[in-house]
């Protein structure tokens, strides 16, 4: 599922690609990827113009010239591609916008989705969240933590304690910080609860600066999408050496979630 580096890295490039460009076509493939009948999402999108493209958490949201905002989240499976009917992915499409001859494919919208909102649906949406990584102080973070006794990554995970990670990067912060991802927050000194804030966004960084993890492309040619790949400490990291201590890093089962670890350099407090 994509995660904020990933979200990030097509917010900058769309935000290079689509805005102040009116939206002349709307198909829709999949009625069940919006929420309003197919011709009044139409309607209400076609010849409108995206004046900003931002992100909040794991959704992107396209605001429209109209006051109304697309909010999208892809959830498991789901990303986009930037192009025409030459180029693009040989996939279903659940949603297509058309700028033109150049056309915005929403794939893989199973369980994801591209809402019509106002803005004070968009508000009531996103009300639960989190705040963002790069905008949380320690203070802030040590008084959340203070309140959690769970353990650490599915606190990570939670959108409600801090808004865009996941699987992926919160195995790689534990990793960073050198805690145990099943290790219990209530469990934590001072010193390991700035060391877990302090990994946040050095690792979070590094991934938009490589492409994130995703590695289905965003436009014809795209070679940056997916190059964390190659930056991986631990995720997906299952019987290959530790770049520490040369350790096999292990994967774990818990709630339908995986976690990978080192158990050496990871170990439990």
């Amino acid at each position: 599922m994509p995660e904020l580096p990933e979200m990030e890295t097509y917010q900058v490039f769309l935000s290079h690609n689509v805005l102040n460009k009116p939206i002349t076509d709307v198909e829709i493939n999949r009625e069940k990827s919006i929420n309003k009948p197919v011709s009044e999402f139409i309607l209400h999108v076609k010849g409108k113009t995206v004046i900003q493209v931002r992100r909040r958490a794991k959704h992107l949201i396209f605001e429209l010239s109209s006051g109304q905002s697309l909010l999208l989240h892809l959830m498991l499976g789901g990303w986009m591609f930037l192009g025409n009917e030459e180029n693009a992915p040989d996939r279903t499409k659940q949603v297509i916008l058309s700028f033109g001859d150049l056309k915005l494919y929403f794939i893989g919208l199973r369980l994801g989705y591209l809402h019509l909102l106002t803005s004070d649906e968009l508000d009531k949406e996103l009300a639960d969240l989190g705040p963002e990584p790069f905008e949380m102080k320690l203070d802030d973070f040590e008084e959340r933590m203070n309140k959690k006794k769970g353990a650490l990554k599915p606190i990570l995970v939670n959108q409600k304690f801090m808004a865009g990670i996941g699987n992926c990067y919160s195995d790689e912060i534990c990793f960073e910080a050198r805690l145990n991802p099943f290790e219990k927050a209530s469990n934590l000194n001072e010193e390991q609860t700035k060391s877990l804030f302090s990994a946040i966004k050095p690792v979070l960084t590094k991934a938009i600066e490589a492409g994130g993890y995703m590695d289905n492309p965003m436009y014809e040619g795209d070679k940056k999408t997916g190059g964390f790949n190659d930056n991986m400490l631990v995720y997906e990291r299952e019987g290959k050496n530790c770049f520490r201590c040369g350790t096999k890093i292990e994967r774990v089962e818990s709630s339908s979630t995986k976690s990978f670890f080192c158990p050496n350099c990871q170990k439990s407090c």
